[in-house]
């Protein structure tokens, strides 16, 4: 029998339990700096070296933590559905507790790739220095989608969505654009699973939505004993 599909879209929620920093503050300050600052082509442009040790102090802390029961619930999902993760978040936890099947939205922070024309990312886990170039001679930068900058996989995403028998949203308010607007992708009867200590929506808002108001740590594992039962 082919098993279900279940979609899940995780956000920096999910990250943030493993001790990761969302790194976004309450006034919209990223580490101090305005976003424009440090996550835009326009800032990259005007300061490379402060975008990229601000990459780079976000990858050394990447480095330091682990998955968490949340990631790990959706790995043992995939005993009984066919899970397909969407992040918005750039870390590589999902992979590492075994997600099989990990799309990045906003880009991977363990990747570079060349500021030049046709560039592919590659694995880099190391600091991007100023003056780091490829064997063309364009320097590297994040292989991060910034602000202003067009979401390459947003289209293999909504067709995902698209396809799903069961949508988990965790870890993310779905306020931020395009990300958010994936939720309107999936069909009209699939059941929704939504997980945030504060969650942004209500039952009144979707039909079939199921809303766990707590942590990731706490709610995912309660999706999974449920999914499972079914």
């Amino acid at each position: 029998m082919m098993k279900k599909r279940v979609i899940a879209l995780t956000g920096a929620g999910i990250s943030a339990e493993s001790g990761l920093k969302t790194f976004r503050d309450a006034n919209g300050l990223w580490e101090g700096h305005d976003v424009m600052e440090v996550a835009s082509p326009s800032g990259f442009a005007r300061n490379p070296e402060l975008v990229l040790d601000f990459y780079n102090q976000r990858r050394r802390q990447l480095l330091q933590v682990q998955p968490n029961a949340a990631h790990k619930a959706l790995v043992a999902l995939e005993e009984y559905y066919e899970v397909h993760i969407i992040t918005q978040n750039v870390d590589d936890l999902h992979e590492r507790a075994g997600s099989s099947n990990v799309l990045h939205l906003h880009g991977e922070l363990l990747k570079a790739r060349s500021t030049g024309p046709g560039s592919e990312p590659f694995h880099w886990a190391k600091d991007i220095c100023w003056g780091d170039r490829c064997e063309r001679g364009h320097q590297l930068r994040p292989h991060i989608v910034w602000f202003g900058e067009e979401v390459p996989l947003m289209p293999e995403a909504a067709r995902l969505t698209s396809e799903a028998d069961i949508l988990i949203i965790v870890g993310t308010s779905m306020q931020v654009y395009p990300a958010a607007g994936l939720v309107h992708y999936a069909p009209d009867d699939t059941p929704i699973y939504f997980v945030d200590p504060k969650p942004s929506v209500s039952e009144r808002d979707f039909r079939n939505l199921e809303i766990y108001a707590e942590s990731a740590v706490s709610g995912v594992p309660k999706i999974l004993d449920a999914l499972a039962d079914r």
